[in-house]
């Protein structure tokens, strides 16, 4: 079902008008009723829980009168090298005339020859009684989380160029002591001779997480590095030494975001943030140790 949206949409795109079932190009079908339309409201946000799996979800208002189905949903935005379509294909949504649904997007990568400024669109799949159309309606992005997503990806496209950043160890801790948490830096040749040189780039700092602090030998608040990388040479390990920041058990069992690291960069001598997730492995041992150092994991 998909592809055939996705296919209607490219056709209506291309010709200027709307698409809707069983159309014909010299004859577009009837809109649905002006007041349906007018009385949907589409939103583009991501909650802490889609960061990790580059998710977001369309929330969908029906503020009209009658009961609507939604079927397939395209997001399209210039700031993406693709479509954004729903995670479990398929399935349809019906709404009642005053209710919301939200509908899990997976976004794909970043266009970064694109700029940062752009509002998303969505193509809905959408039935009210015997009539079904595809229509098109601008999103608001409320969060505003696109425009910061779009440079921080592209932050980290361009960081590849020199080098790629991975969590690849951790050694928990016995409680009060510091658990150690490794950063792989990788330059992008491998110390390959011969490849030549990327950009420089300096790894300057890790930030704290909500749930994630620093031991020790903080600056301001976060883990200091200034590691410039050129492109060449071994791979570095870095040890960062970790504790947790508050130890209620809701903190561990409602945990969003506290295994997703904000790690400062230097990147064409403009500094700016990525994020770096520790993996799904490691997030597991990670929230395991801060259960068994705060003490409520042992029943």
């Amino acid at each position: 079902m998909r592809r055939a949206l996705a296919a209607a949409v490219a056709l209506a795109l291309a010709a200027g008008v709307s698409v809707g079932c069983g159309a014909s190009p010299e004859a577009p079908p009837a809109e649905p009723p002006g007041d349906i339309v007018e009385g949907i409201d589409v939103s583009l946000v991501q909650l802490r829980g889609d960061v990790a799996s580059r998710q977001a979800q369309v929330q969908i208002v029906n503020g009209s009168d009658e009961s609507v189905t939604i079927g397939d949903v395209i997001v399209v935005d210039p700031r993406f090298d693709g479509e954004a379509g729903r995670v479990v294909e398929g399935r349809a949504s019906d709404v009642v005339a005053g209710g919301r649904v939200d509908i899990r997007v997976q976004l794909p990568a970043v266009a970064c020859g694109a700029s940062s400024a752009g509002e998303p669109t969505v193509h809905l799949e959408l039935t009210v009684g015997a009539h079904s159309e595809v229509v098109t309606l601008t999103a608001d992005d409320p969060l505003g989380f696109v425009g910061p997503l779009h440079e921080r990806e592209c932050r980290a496209k361009r960081l590849a160029a020199a080098a790629a950043l991975s969590f690849n160890g951790f050694e928990p801790s016995s409680p009060g002591e510091p658990a150690t948490l490794r950063l792989r830096v990788d330059p992008a040749d491998g110390g390959a001779a011969g490849g030549g040189a990327a950009e420089e780039v300096v790894i300057a700092a890790v930030q704290p997480t909500n749930l994630l602090s620093f031991d020790a030998d903080t600056a301001d608040g976060v883990y200091p590095l200034d590691l410039v990388v050129r492109g060449s040479g071994e791979a570095v390990d870095v040890d960062l030494p970790l504790v947790p920041s508050r130890c209620d058990p809701h903190a561990v069992q409602e945990d969003k975001r506290g295994t997703i690291f904000d790690v400062r960069v230097i990147v064409d001598d403009e500094p700016g943030e990525i994020e770096l997730f520790v993996g799904d492995a490691l997030r597991g041992r990670i929230l395991t140790w801060v259960a068994h150092w705060c003490g409520f994991g042992s029943g």
